[in-house]
């Protein structure tokens, strides 16, 4: 029989998720732990307040002025701070490799600490996802390890991935320290049964995720907005307002965010990410992503002491600068608003000045982190309020609505 850490996960399970449609496929209901879900799931019980005193020592609320739980758009509020937007950190920097893993997303960072973390000794054992074998875009969680199993899980897969599908193989292999790599809704589960998993040390590695899709909605985007869809290795939505598809032959192919067809790909994305508000992955240690930094550089949040540990073990292999913040967003994102609202498709000459001029006149560095947040956060709270009317006081954070009423949203 082989060992514990090269067996996958198991298959998610048909049937009932307590979540319904707004199920994330985070891998918790295909574990015992389905029998805390209705506490642990982010879409069933959003509690990033206490779970953020719980893991930081602080939440984004302890100094913050309440806020009316319904929205009225437009109206005056407390000043939005840097941490309503980026949550509890204690500091940010822009980084790269400077000797850059081969067939990495990016430069290699997340896996370089992944394997790191394993050969120092600091844990034992790293939830990731590799590829299914057939297929690429196909997620295949697995308990690492060894620094090999890791770097095999090198690049995202852009889809809903059960990474908790595993915490069973935790339990059997009994290991007491663990490094789990994952996103917000995995992450907050994750965070919510901790306690239970009888490790003496855990450490979370997070990446900022948005606009998640089944397998099949990932083939409709891929089909829709790419010229060659069945070459695409990986694909990003960039800080210079494009669509960057990276091929087989190593060709990049950049697509305007504003000539996508929206029409078609509104309902592409799953109704979990339409209706999340942990893009940034607020429960992590230490994320790494790049919507904060310049094109070819990722933004790395320290959170907490853990995930300074975890910076700690690539510090010397990074060339680092300090984050930036230029520009404005304020009105792009109104803009955006009433367009993603109404479905508008601008032809792609348009689209491509469009977005050839804000990529030089506008928002960049943490403006343009802020630039994504707004637009989702106020999509995401349109989404809510007409699909899930009764669960929009408890659903959307404090710290969501004070972002989300800086803006005109639509009546109805």
């Amino acid at each position: 029989m082989g060992s514990p850490s090269r067996r996958p996960a198991r298959p998610i399970r048909s049937g009932h998720y307590p979540a319904k449609e707004l199920c994330s496929q985070c891998g918790l209901c295909d574990t015992h732990y389905v029998a805390q879900v209705k506490e642990a799931c982010a879409f069933l019980n959003q509690q990033l307040t206490a779970l953020e005193e719980q893991t930081h020592g602080r939440s984004r609320e302890k100094d913050s002025v309440p806020l009316s739980r319904t929205v009225q758009s437009g109206s005056p509020t407390a000043a939005v701070s840097d941490t309503d937007y980026f949550g509890i950190y204690e500091e940010m920097f822009t980084a790269r490799k400077r000797d850059p893993i081969q067939g990495a997303q990016w430069t290699g960072i997340v896996s370089s600490i992944g394997m790191k973390a394993l050969t120092t000794g600091l844990v034992e054992g790293v939830v990731c996802v590799q590829a299914d074998a057939q297929d690429r875009f196909k997620p295949q969680p697995i308990l690492a390890r060894s620094p090999e199993e890791v770097l095999a899980a090198r690049v995202n897969k852009p889809t809903l991935s059960p990474n908790l599908s595993v915490l069973e193989q935790v339990e059997q292999s009994g290991l007491k320290r663990l490094l789990v790599i994952g996103v917000g809704c995995q992450i907050q589960a994750l965070r919510a049964v901790e306690k239970r998993l009888g490790l003496e040390k855990l450490y979370v590695l997070g990446t900022p995720c948005v606009d998640n899709v089944s397998r099949a909605g990932l083939q409709k985007f891929l089909e829709t907005t790419s010229r060659s869809p069945e070459t695409v290795v990986h694909y990003e939505f960039m800080q210079d307002f494009r669509v960057h598809f990276k091929h087989e032959d190593g060709s990049v192919e950049k697509v305007p965010f504003f000539g996508l067809n929206t029409k078609q790909l509104k309902d592409v994305f799953a109704p979990s990410c339409l209706s999340c508000f942990d893009y940034v992955n607020a429960l992590a240690d230490l994320v790494v992503g790049y919507m904060g930094s310049p094109l070819g550089w990722q933004w790395l949040v320290v959170r907490n002491g853990r995930g300074r540990e975890l910076l700690d073990l690539v510090w010397e292999e990074l060339e680092t600068q300090p984050v930036i913040s230029k520009g404005s967003r304020q009105a792009a994102v109104q803009q955006g608003i009433q367009a993603y609202d109404q479905a508008m498709t601008l032809p792609m000459w348009l689209a491509q000045l469009m977005g050839a001029v804000i990529e030089r006149f506008g928002p960049q560095g943490l403006e343009y982190a802020r630039f994504s947040i707004d637009s989702h956060f106020t999509r995401n709270y349109l989404y809510v309020r007409r699909h899930y009317p009764e669960k929009l006081e408890k659903h959307v954070p404090p710290f969501a609505q004070r972002i989300v009423a800086q803006y005109q949203l639509p009546k109805s």
